[in-house]
């Protein structure tokens, strides 16, 4: 059986961002319940990092994008990953 991906939140906790963060990580973890082994929190080293990763591909980075990602944007780009065919509903909708 193959494994899952999961998903790798890596945030700045100097800048308070923890529960950014986990609340990202709390929508991720209820709309791929199935498609997702987990959700990882992990505290970065570098002052400002938010960065999101599906296994070990990078999938948004706030210093490269100059922002932090919308929870709309972030379900695409999981979903981008780890199922392509799955319906976000009314997130798919422009």
């Amino acid at each position: 059986m193959e494994q899952k991906p999961s998903v790798r939140i890596e945030y700045c906790p100097k800048c308070g961002w923890l529960l950014r963060a986990a609340y990202m990580a709390q929508e991720l973890l209820t709309t791929f319940s199935d498609d997702l082994e987990g959700v990882f929190l992990a505290p970065a080293e570098l002052a400002g990092t938010f960065k999101v990763s599906v296994n070990t591909g990078l999938i948004f980075d706030r210093k490269r994008e100059g922002r932090f990602p919308e929870i709309k944007e972030l379900k695409k780009l999981v979903r981008d990953k780890v199922n392509p065919e799955k319906s976000l509903g009314h997130t798919d909708k422009h």
